[in-house]
């Protein structure tokens, strides 16, 4: 651990991730998953807010986003802002809840009680018909190496979703993934990690929403 609070190598490199703003569904949390939403009227204002409170904060290099329209939108805004292009990484995309998309938290408990209660303790659990949080956890961290490998020594802005950005603070915070169920993120929420190499990070912000009305 010393070596990255006492002897850094090279610079780090700076992922800061973005959390997309509200869809229709936000506001009741229904689970989303890969369903592609665009952003509602809230969802772009909190986008606007955030990008404006990025712009103003120190430089950065590139903006990377999940493929699913939420992201993209948000991305886009942000990019607009920044004076950047958007990149598109499928794997940034968030864990496909199969059959429970669309529902709350509460109806799936009604609908699949003995399911859910395994999957809220056990990220290898997926829902019926779709992914679990150890199989997303395998592609965030692939864009997640690629991250540091192309933007090295850089300011990266990750648009993305709940669990790819909570995958990504566990990896960063050395805790097991398990932990994905202690964490709060908000809409628009920006968190921050140092990254210096694949085998020490510091994470510096989380679920910050400040810049929100």
């Amino acid at each position: 651990m010393t070596l990255g609070w006492d002897n850094p190598t090279a610079d780090p490199t700076t992922t800061i991730l973005l959390r997309h703003g509200d869809t229709r569904l936000s506001p009741e949390h229904r689970f989303s998953g890969q369903s592609d939403l665009p952003l509602s009227a809230s969802g772009i204002r909190q986008a606007k807010a955030a990008a404006c409170r990025l712009a103003a904060g120190a430089p950065i290099d590139a903006v990377v986003s999940s493929p699913l329209q939420r992201a993209v939108d948000t991305a886009a805004i942000a990019a607009a802002e920044l004076g950047l292009t958007t990149v598109i990484d499928d794997d940034l995309r968030e864990t496909d809840f199969g059959d429970w998309d669309g529902f709350t938290l509460a109806e799936i408990q009604q609908r699949w009680p003995a399911d859910v209660a395994l999957w809220r303790r056990d990220p290898q659990q997926p829902p019926p018909g779709g992914e679990s949080f150890t199989d997303t956890a395998q592609r965030v961290n692939r864009a997640c190496d690629r991250l540091l490998r192309d933007h090295s020594g850089q300011t990266v802005l990750v648009v993305s979703h709940i669990s790819p950005i909570k995958i990504l603070l566990c990896r960063a915070l050395g805790v097991p993934l398990g932990t994905i169920y202690r964490l709060y993120l908000g809409s628009a929420c920006i968190n921050k990690i140092q990254w210096h190499g694949r085998e020490f990070a510091a994470v510096h912000s989380v679920n910050d929403t400040s810049h929100l009305p």
